[in-house]
């Protein structure tokens, strides 16, 4: 069951094992297996996809790309709970990111110079949707939407085959009210090679996002730099807040939410609450009776699970800072004046009413979310991922006059001879 600590040393010594869970001595063995995808696709385009969908997937595949009348399908007989479901979930996504786009820039300079800075989308997105056993329309939803929203005009989408062959209708719903037609049916590392490089089947994009496995990753980092990429996403992970007003049933379900996503999965109480140290793993081990993935959820709460009686809400308030985790819970009593409090968590959720598989969904702010302690440096996936921006500068006469002295002692000082030239000749002409 989840370890307990109550000192505050113990617990931050823990809390970075947690973040480093992923660092494991596998990662040498997995990057030489992506090497070596990455290069077999590269040389090999549609053949190789073939092999490692074969060899991986365990599937026989003619044709990669997914007809689009299968979409429609899938749409058509998806049941009508699931269709309003991805409706509302699409409504309220869109008008949330349609919120962030961003806005040029434009400046006069006190010498008459224009300076400005011009957004604008990159021209292809792909986008990589965890397939295989399980269905995450979510994902589709949460990575498609921003980048229509930016712009971009050719979106594609990658996603594993099922044990089947068959791409998880569920999946097909959600690209169907995204609007994606241009859905292949493959995973995995290789996935991510073909939307590097391209293939005879699939396109080579710009950018690269959504969740993936250890290979996955390790892909999209191999393969950053020739596109951009979202983030290295690491298993997830949510941290509780929790004063003496928290639910320990509700604390528990939320605990055990994020648990059974992976065995990797982190799930970490920080409560001001002897009760709730007493209460939550009684409540955890309840529900946990006839729980569907109980293996999974079992694993991740006995291996990365923990509890911290803190002295206070400012104690709780700075290990989670120390942290930066992914999903921040707040099950206190004023969750709004603690969030002002916290510096550093990839999405907070406020008060008893608001689960994190409200932002997992619907709610409208992005479900990929930085990882890791990487919400010290990161934030959610946007709008602004699909986006590049251009700075624009015009002078005139005046402005260089005004300030090519300047320019030349900075390009001297830098030993440069040639930019100091660039000045001195347009000011003497």
């Amino acid at each position: 069951m989840m370890q307990l600590l109550n000192d505050p040393v113990a617990a931050v010594d823990r809390l970075r094992q947690i973040e480093a869970r992923t660092h494991s001595s596998g990662v040498a063995t997995a990057q030489a297996t992506v090497d070596s995808v990455l290069a077999a696709v590269k040389e090999r385009g549609d053949a190789a996809l073939k092999e490692y969908t074969e060899r991986f997937d365990g599937v026989v595949l003619d044709c990669l790309r997914v007809d689009p009348a299968a979409t429609e399908a899938a749409w058509q007989s998806a049941p009508l709970a699931l269709r309003d479901a991805l409706q509302l979930a699409h409504r309220r996504i869109s008008a949330f990111h349609r919120e962030q786009l961003p806005q040029d820039i434009e400046l006069k300079g006190p010498h008459g110079e224009r300076l400005g800075r011009r957004w604008r989308p990159v021209n292809s997105a792909g986008l990589y949707v965890p397939g295989g056993r399980a269905a995450y329309p979510s994902t589709v939803l949460m990575n498609a939407i921003p980048a229509q929203v930016a712009g971009v005009k050719q979106v594609v989408m990658v996603t594993p085959p099922g044990p089947d062959g068959q791409v998880n209708p569920a999946v097909l719903a959600a690209a169907h009210v995204a609007g994606i037609d241009q859905i292949y049916s493959v995973g995995g590392a290789q996935a991510v090679a073909a939307l590097a490089f391209g293939t005879e089947s699939i396109p080579a994009v710009d950018v690269i996002t959504g969740p993936g496995n250890l290979f996955v990753t390790l892909a999209k980092k191999s393969v950053y730099g020739r596109v951009g990429i979202d983030s290295l996403a690491g298993p997830s992970e949510v941290l509780v807040i929790a004063d003496d007003s928290a639910s320990a049933e509700l604390v528990a379900a939320d605990l055990l939410a994020q648990a059974e996503h992976d065995p990797l999965a982190a799930a970490i109480l920080l409560t001001t609450s002897p009760r709730l140290v007493q209460e939550v793993p009684e409540a955890i081990a309840a529900q946990l009776e006839d729980h569907p993935r109980r293996e999974v959820t079992e694993a991740s709460i006995r291996d990365w699970g923990l509890m911290v009686l803190c002295e206070s809400l400012e104690q709780a308030a700075q290990l989670s800072d120390r942290f930066a985790p992914e999903h921040l819970e707040l099950l206190v009593q004023e969750p709004a004046a603690l969030a002002e409090r916290i510096q550093q968590a990839g999405a907070i959720f406020m008060g008893q009413h608001t689960p994190e598989a409200a932002g997992d969904y619907l709610a409208g702010p992005n479900h990929t979310l930085p990882t890791s302690g990487t919400a010290r440096f990161a934030g959610a996936l946007s709008v602004e991922t699909f986006m590049r921006h251009t700075s624009l500068i015009n002078f005139n006469r005046q402005a260089l006059e005004a300030t090519g002295a300047a320019i030349m002692e900075l390009a001297a000082h830098e030993g440069l001879h040639s930019h100091r030239e660039s000045v001195r000749r347009r000011l003497q002409s």
